[in-house]
């Protein structure tokens, strides 16, 4: 009975050991980490009159995958990057570039930086997501939701893209908004403008 007890207490240890081991092999969620070169960052600007576009540099971030699904993942952008791409007057550029960066916009003395932070990320369907996250601007924090587009292959890399909509009077620049300025006219900027963000990523 002694030597049956014994038999039966080896065999269970070595279910647990082979167990442990196997769950061991699995591979859980992996950081990757986004190539700031070949990653970027476009926006749109819209007013009354016509529209202003141009970039910003993205200075770090990172995209979380589980296999082939996106499950987290953060970046943040320099402000004191942004650049205007359509205007080629050197003088008015310059100006606009100075405004954006100014207090009236995106204090970039202030708050150098803006970050975006996935906080859930919802499979659609073949690459397509829902993202949900905190973005924040001006020291300012607020959720939003858009979708994205993501791609993971099998030798630990991704890519990420969406275009979506940032309302800027949210995070405190109200700076020719007819939603507080109704008398503004002509010279009114929208409150929203649009982000175009691809970020590509590795182990």
């Amino acid at each position: 009975m002694k030597i049956i007890r014994s038999l039966f207490t080896v065999a269970v240890a070595g279910l647990v050991s082979f167990s442990a081991l196997a769950d061991n092999g699995k591979k859980g969620p992996q950081t990757l980490k986004v190539d700031t070169k070949a990653s970027s960052f476009n926006w749109i600007g819209k007013k009354i009159t016509g529209e202003h576009n141009g970039t910003i540099n993205i200075q770090s971030g990172n995209l979380a995958v589980d296999g082939d699904k996106l499950v987290g993942g953060d970046f943040v952008i320099d402000i004191n990057s942004i650049k205007v791409l359509d205007l080629k007057d050197a003088e008015y550029n310059a100006k606009l570039t100075g405004h954006l960066k100014a207090p009236d916009f995106f204090d970039a003395a202030k708050y150098p930086t803006a970050s975006f932070k996935i906080t859930k990320a919802t499979p659609k369907g073949g690459t397509n997501y829902d993202i949900a996250g905190n973005l924040t601007i001006n020291g300012v924090t607020q959720a939003i939701t858009f979708p994205a587009t993501v791609s993971v292959d099998k030798k630990g890399s991704a890519s990420a893209t969406a275009k979506f909509e940032v309302d800027r009077t949210k995070f405190g620049s109200k700076y020719a908004s007819k939603s507080f300025f109704d008398a503004i006219g002509d010279k009114a900027i929208h409150d929203n403008f649009l982000v175009d963000v691809k970020l590509v990523a590795a182990k």
